[in-house]
């Protein structure tokens, strides 16, 4: 007699259904550098105005792609030697905005667009071999940032009004602060953050809070693309355009630059990126006045670059009509060596 067959429920699970993995959204890659000088005492910035700008310029830009250029800043020096001319020296990356769906020659249309932005620093000499390309002062783009003959007039008089009758309005629902504010409630947060930014209230003014104080000038609508929908913005805070129609707001990017130059040159030597080989501790004074913004004194400064090390003199002179001749000095590179931090420590920070 045959035996009962029994039956055995499995342990195991069914095999579930994979879910078909879609293909990966197609993105483009777009480089753009800040290249920044100063020449003649003025702080500037390579603008170029390419066919598709739409505002006063751009910063130099172009799609990267992995088949022609190895590596991101590879891909950057390529574009930039084909906009301007410039070989580019010392470079750092500084940012990589997302989000922007735009079309361009390269890219289809409404194909999202990765941005990587970078700061390059040039010499002056650079400033007077390029091609296709505008230096302007930065501070046209920031005038509020130019404390050089003191407090700018356009903050007292404009800006730092107009901010207060915004910080003190309260905000509508569903108006949230920009990405990464603290979101407080009313106008309160809105002091907090203009305190911080623009030294008010008994704060100091930090040099190097130049995006912050961008972002928070366009959030009150004071300059950007909010501009048209207040009304009346303020005459001051009417800057040139620095915008690309694939790449965004170059204008954000500048500010991230400077502010990340105004941060470095205190730990790091790179404010010899920006001298010709041999200078004098005047000069030398000037370009860090024309970055930092303040008047700083002759007699500190000069013991300041000397005690630390920076520098060496190259024992010649540049003679003066009418003057007496001013000794010559190079950045002393040794000093890479003997310290982890050679930078010029000077303190810039103003009430």
């Amino acid at each position: 007699m045959d035996r009962a067959v029994r039956h055995k429920q499995s342990g195991l699970e069914p095999r579930a259904h994979l879910a078909v993995t879609p293909a990966p959204e197609p993105i483009g890659i777009g480089l753009s550098a800040a290249i920044l000088a100063v020449r003649a005492d003025e702080p500037v910035v390579a603008v170029v105005v390419p066919a598709d700008s739409v505002g006063d310029g751009a910063l130099p830009c172009g799609p990267f792609s992995p088949r022609e250029h190895t590596t991101l800043e590879a891909g950057l020096r390529f574009w930039v030697k084909r906009h301007t001319g410039i070989e580019l020296g010392f470079m750092q990356q500084l940012c990589a905005l997302g989000g922007t769906d735009a079309a361009s020659d390269e890219e289809p249309a409404g194909t999202p667009v990765l941005s990587i932005s970078y700061l390059a620093l040039v010499g002056p000499d650079q400033c007077e071999a390029t091609k296709g390309a505008i230096w302007r002062s930065w501070y046209d783009y920031f005038p509020w940032e130019d404390w050089r003959h003191g407090k700018p007039r356009c903050l007292t008089a404009e800006i730092e009004p107009s901010l207060k009758l915004w910080a003190g309005q309260p905000r509508a629902a569903g108006d949230g602060e920009r990405p990464g504010g603290s979101g407080g409630p009313g106008g309160h947060d809105r002091s907090r953050r203009l305190c911080i930014s623009f030294g008010r209230d008994g704060a100091t003014w930090d040099e190097e809070k130049v995006l912050e104080r961008y972002e928070l000038l366009c959030e009150a609508g004071l300059i950007g693309s909010t501009v048209a929908s207040i009304g009346h913005p303020v005459a001051a805070a009417r800057p040139p355009k620095l915008s690309h129609s694939t790449l965004g707001n170059h204008a954000q990017v500048l500010a991230s630059a400077i502010g990340e130059l105004r941060r470095s040159i205190k730990y790091r030597p790179v404010i010899f990126e920006l001298m010709p080989a041999v200078f004098t501790l005047f000069e030398l004074q000037k370009t860090v006045e024309a970055i930092l913004g303040p008047h700083l004194h002759k007699q500190n400064f000069r013991r300041l670059v000397e005690g630390c090390g920076l520098v060496e003199p190259t024992g010649e002179y540049r003679f003066r009509t009418g003057g007496r001749p001013a000794q010559l000095f190079r950045f002393r590179r040794d000093v890479l060596l003997e310290r982890p931090t050679p930078g010029v420590r000077v303190k810039a920070g103003r009430g």
